[in-house]
């Protein structure tokens, strides 16, 4: 039996994620597409969960999270962007960002709002968007370098946006924002009441001597911004869903009804290890060399082959321009090399406006030293 029901996401297709991670297992081929590392986390923090477990952690955690860890996260933003959250009334521990992401556009996002998207943009932004009966209005990045034109920016802006939404180290492109750009979008934002949300999962893996910008630094965004981030992106540990948002206490109150009835809380002897584990800065200053020795290794692995690349100046992954191989779409090409080759990526026009290609995929590059290795074989062959 079934029943006339009416979708409130029409049309929404399999994520590029769940097409691209199935293709290939079925292909059996070297995975650089999703953004998971091959390597596990630091046996530290595993002992600190299981030291956490046998302690008694076990039941629910707080609505907003654990003290300790909203008080160590509080100290590390001060630190970091010279920017104090109140650690009682403006830190949410979530189930991952991604959950954080959903809460807050669900919190502010009315039917008919219209809310600006900096494409190429991360595929979960806008299904939240239209759940909430909002609008997206897309401002496309300019070129294989992506730029962004903030004149056009400005001009997207209208009575009815309701809120921004930026990623910054940028997840597909590599690229971070500058401090240009943070401060033409503050510009840009000044004198409306439009909120910013700002996803900064990726905000230690910055390279070659460059900073995040966060928004905390910015008094003109961070008084209207939730900032959304992730311990699983951080530490190697994904499949936890851990994460957590910051924002103003006249924010974080609406974020919290919503959060409340939707997980409630998150893990909770998770929490109590990474309170303890964050006590050392090390463990996250450290993320930003580490990751960029990765990203050096697999870039001098593929010299020589007919990709073109800039270093990317953030995240874990790094686009290459096939153009020079083939005229085929990215989405054609992407399939091609799973196919025939056994190498998996993203395609990057699946994040942009009207499938904008410039012929560019998307690598991981977190992953073990053999697993680019081999990829790197893949890609000389080509």
């Amino acid at each position: 039996m079934t029943f006339d029901l009416t979708s409130k996401l029409p049309g929404l297709e399999p994520s590029i994620f769940t097409v691209m991670g199935a293709m290939a297992r079925e292909h059996n081929a070297v995975n650089l597409s999703q953004g998971f590392p091959d390597f596990e986390p630091d046996p530290e923090l595993l002992a600190l969960v299981d030291a956490a477990m046998r302690t008694g952690y076990n039941q629910y955690a707080p609505m907003a999270g654990i003290y300790s860890l909203r008080e160590v996260l509080s100290k590390k933003i001060n630190t970091l962007y010279d920017h104090s959250f109140n650690p009682d009334s403006e830190i949410t521990v979530t189930s991952g960002a991604t959950q954080a992401i959903f809460t807050a556009i669900t919190a502010f996002v009315n039917p008919g709002d219209e809310v600006i998207l900096i494409r190429p943009a991360y595929d979960c932004y806008e299904p939240a968007i239209h759940l909430n009966g909002g609008k997206v209005v897309s401002v496309q990045m300019k070129g294989k370098d992506h730029n962004i034109d903030w004149e056009e920016f400005r001009s997207a802006i209208t009575t009815r946006t309701r809120m921004v939404i930026i990623n910054t180290p940028h997840n597909p492109s590599g690229r971070i924002f500058s401090q240009s750009d943070m401060r033409a979008l503050e510009q840009a934002l000044t004198n409306t009441d439009i909120l910013l949300l700002s996803d900064e999962v990726y905000e230690h893996l910055v390279f070659d001597g460059k900073q995040h910008e966060s928004v905390a630094r910015y008094p003109g965004l961070v008084s209207r911004a939730m900032i959304c981030v992730s311990f699983g992106k951080t530490f190697h540990t994904t499949g936890w869903k851990m994460g957590y948002c910051a924002a103003p206490d006249y924010l974080m109150s609406e974020f919290r009804k919503v959060h409340e009835f939707n997980v409630y809380c998150a893990n909770h002897p998770i929490q109590h290890a990474l309170a303890s584990y964050l006590e050392e800065p090390g463990r996250y200053l450290g993320l930003g060399p580490f990751f960029q020795q990765k990203r050096d290794f697999f870039l001098n692995a593929i010299a020589g082959t007919r990709f073109n690349f800039t270093p990317c100046e953030g995240t874990y992954f790094q686009l290459l321009d096939y153009s020079r191989i083939s005229e085929e779409t990215d989405t054609d090409f992407a399939r091609r090399l799973i196919t025939d080759y056994g190498l998996a990526s993203i395609p990057i026009s699946v994040f942009n406006e009207n499938r904008e290609d410039h012929r560019q995929l998307r690598f991981c590059f977190a992953k073990k030293e053999e697993t680019l290795t081999r990829a790197a074989e893949i890609l000389h062959k080509i």
